[in-house]
């Protein structure tokens, strides 16, 4: 196959400088047609051959589109730089993380101003014995901090390198060790070294090509790691002893199963290691017993039971207790308190004491323990948050009440933020849409004493912002089959309802993962800009319970694309905005939403930001051998082996998709390196979009040659990266100037 031709490039100073349509042309991606045949059904792909990623004619091609892309966009410069201008202005960049707690240190992380990345240290802790123990020290933003030690400089490591992500970092237990894992090029894979903190000096262990995931055994002579397979699978837990020969780690657990993915972490009393297997309907927990690692792994409930649990073993009056948070009979999941001894027996026999009942509007997301109460992370009407039992009488008549930390608004997100099992304080982290992120301990209630929250920090925004200047409400709009759809609708509060507005609707919808309140300094300049931004919780996400993803994944996906629709028509129509108007936003399987949006109903949007997009979707699942794609089946079905599946896949597929029909502005914004979503689907969407759509505007591929999936790394480049896209829909939705 001769792949000569294969891209036409373009320059910058080609295009016109002023207008929506560009004068550049834009690259022209030679056709090699390709035939995938399954289940009868032919369907024959001309750019299958962009996906060589060592091909110089295919990097060509992609340098080429982003030539385009800054020919077209040029116009918008210097709106990009005005918006970067204004995150970087409200920006504390200077500035220190409030101090946690770790066994004898207080670790906390400061930035710089002009200093791309962080900066991980620590100082002292004191042991008195008394609550002040866990009174974190005061820092702050330019003031040193008394006997600090640096443990990792984000800036010194990134020197020289074209990317830079920290992956992961574990302390030994004794204070003496430090082990990291750096990645430099985007794809997610790491280095780990390991740092003597005593002496300043690394370790000659290195550990090449890890993945996620590290921790150290209790005596600090073993370190923990992950390994994945050649399709970015997670599948192997290994034991690297310190001191010797990397080739002789010892092989932990692998998993086979190329559907299921694995993990670990440790107890939270530091006496087991839990590796955890699993997909996104069953799962197996095995437990290795620090204290008798002669008996290898158990595995508490096979998978073979078909229950997606999560396990927390601790001990309690001397007896071996597991916390299951789990959906046996319960599809919200509930928390039962297992004997450890039950799990010696069958499933149908063992005794199963529930703590926290299954409840229909309550989802149970996990649960976890201190030395003296479980901590309980659930969501309740939307929204994330937190509640603490008693230890004592946990499971039985004498079962102490559930106690919530009580917040103020109506919308807002509360999740832990880590706690030492020892602590009498747990760490919890709130936000809201327009509160900026909180820092709070809580003191755990005793008998006799109320739980209270005590603010250690709230990140400080400046450049006059007040949260009062801004409205967050929640709507709902009905979908094509009635079911009623949350959004968040965000504006100022100054904004005229006379339907002359901008608006942009953004929405994910995959994997159970919620949208949840959350602050963001980037979007105030959408917002004065005079946009209403406007957050879809469509199907298939997690805000509305575990029913709400089930009604959004495999052959019931397609309520995610119409709900977003729906809550476009819901803008449309709700008298704050122009119809004509409308933009949309989403990354990822958000991107995937993008696109099957753009094809359902292209008329009702001005612009599209579709940021990484799995809008190759069906090939992608198709090949096993590419990337995550197995782990894929139980969100998406398996086309490979069921004929329905491939069918109602290949009926909204974006790719597959794109229709005779005028689309409106599109980005497809992605990275070279990107392992998660690959650079071949959205540059073999927009070569199919130009060449299929009847319509005028352009259709750009923004491409970060040394990035990976959240883009380029360094907050400079990522507030660049938002700047960018903030810019592309500003300018198509003529809302550039600030109110």
């Amino acid at each position: 196959m001769t792949l000569s031709d294969a891209a036409t490039p373009a320059t910058a100073d080609s295009a016109a400088t002023t207008g929506s349509i560009p004068a550049a042309a834009p690259p022209v991606a030679k056709k090699v047609p390709v035939e995938r045949t399954h289940h009868g059904h032919t369907f024959v792909d001309h750019y299958e051959w962009l996906r060589e990623k060592e091909n110089p004619e295919v990097v060509a091609h992609l340098k080429a589109e982003q030539a385009y892309t800054d020919a077209v966009t040029a116009n918008q410069e210097q709106l990009r730089e005005d918006i970067f201008n204004e995150i970087k202005n409200r920006t504390q960049e200077t500035d220190l993380s409030v101090p946690s707690r770790k066994d004898g240190w207080w670790y906390y992380s400061r930035s710089v101003e002009g200093q791309a990345y962080g900066i991980q240290c620590r100082v002292r802790a004191d042991s008195t014995g008394t609550l002040a123990d866990w009174t974190p020290p005061l820092v702050e933003a330019g003031v040193a901090v008394p006997g600090e030690e640096v443990l990792l400089d984000g800036n010194v490591e990134a020197e020289g390198q074209p990317f830079f992500s920290l992956g992961g970092a574990a302390v030994t237990r004794d204070g003496n060790l430090y082990a990291y894992a750096v990645d430099n090029a985007g794809d997610e894979l790491f280095s780990i070294r390991i740092k003597d903190l005593r002496t300043g000096k690394l370790l000659p262990d290195v550990i090449e090509n890890a993945f996620y995931g590290l921790g150290f055994s209790p005596d600090g002579g073993t370190l923990f790691y992950m390994l994945a397979d050649d399709s970015w699978r997670p599948h192997q837990v290994k034991a690297h002893v310190l001191g010797t020969p990397v080739e002789d780690d010892q092989l932990l657990y692998q998993e086979d199963d190329v559907a299921m993915w694995t993990g670990f972490d440790l107890s939270a009393d530091h006496r087991h290691l839990m590796i955890s297997i699993g997909c996104s309907e069953f799962s197996e927990t095995r437990l290795l017993d620090f204290a008798a690692p002669e008996q290898g792994l158990r595995i508490l409930i096979p998978r073979s039971a078909e229950i997606l649990y999560d396990a927390e073993p601790f001990l309690m009056d001397g007896r071996e207790l597991v916390l299951l948070t789990h959906d046996r009979d319960a599809v919200n999941s509930m928390i039962s308190l297992v004997d450890a001894a039950e799990f010696n027996k069958p499933v149908a026999r063992q005794q199963w004491h529930t703590v926290v009942a299954h409840d229909d509007s309550v989802r149970i997301n996990g649960a976890t323990v201190t030395a003296t109460h479980m901590v309980v992370s659930l969501r309740k009407d939307t929204i994330e948050r937190i509640q603490v039992t008693a230890l004592e009488g946990l499971g039985t008549a004498h079962q102490g009440p559930a106690v919530e930390p009580v917040f103020d608004e109506e919308l807002y997100t509360a999740s832990l933020g880590g706690s030492e099992y020892e602590s009498p304080v747990i760490r919890l982290i709130y936000t809201s849409d327009f509160t900026p992120p909180r820092v709070y301990d809580y003191v755990l209630p005793v008998a006799g004493a109320e739980g209270r929250l005590l603010l250690r920090k709230e990140t400080p925004v400046l450049g006059g912002y007040r949260s009062g200047d801004y409205v967050a409400t929640r709507e709902w709009a009905t979908a094509a089959d009635g079911t009623l759809v949350p959004l968040s609708v965000l504006h100022r509060a100054d904004l005229p309802r006379d339907g002359a507005n901008a608006g942009v609707v953004y929405g994910y919808g995959s994997y159970e993962m919620s949208m949840d309140p959350g602050f963001s300094v980037a979007r105030l300049s959408l917002l004065d800009r005079g946009v209403v931004f406007v957050v879809a919780h469509v199907r298939g996400g997690g805000e509305m319970g575990r029913h709400w993803y089930e009604d959004g994944k495999k052959l019931n996906k397609k309520n995610t694309f119409t709900d977003f629709v729906a809550a476009t028509d819901w803008l449309a129509q709700s008298g704050w905005v122009d119809p004509a108007r409308i933009g949309a936003m989403g990354g990822s399987a958000g991107g995937l939403l993008m696109g099957a949006v753009a094809n359902l109903a292209p008329e009702k949007y001005a612009a599209v930001v579709a940021q990484v997009p799995f809008v190759d979707a069906l090939t992608t699942i198709l090949d096993p051998e590419l990337p995550l794609s197995a782990l894929e089946w139980e969100e998406w079905g398996n086309p490979i082996t069921d004929p329905a599946v491939y069918q109602y896949m290949r009926e909204y597929t974006p790719y597959e998709n794109v229709r005779a029909v005028p689309y409106p502005r599109i980005a497809a914004v992605t990275s070279f390196n990107d392992t998660r979503v690959l650079y071949v689907e959205p540059a073999k969407w927009v070569q199919e979009l130009r060449a299929v759509s009847t319509g005028s505007e352009p259709m750009v591929l923004k491409i970060e040659m040394d990035g990976g999936h959240g883009g380029a790394s360094g907050r400079y480049e990522g507030w660049k990266s938002r700047a960018w896209d903030y810019a592309f829909l500003a300018d198509a939705l003529g809302a550039t100037q600030p109110r």
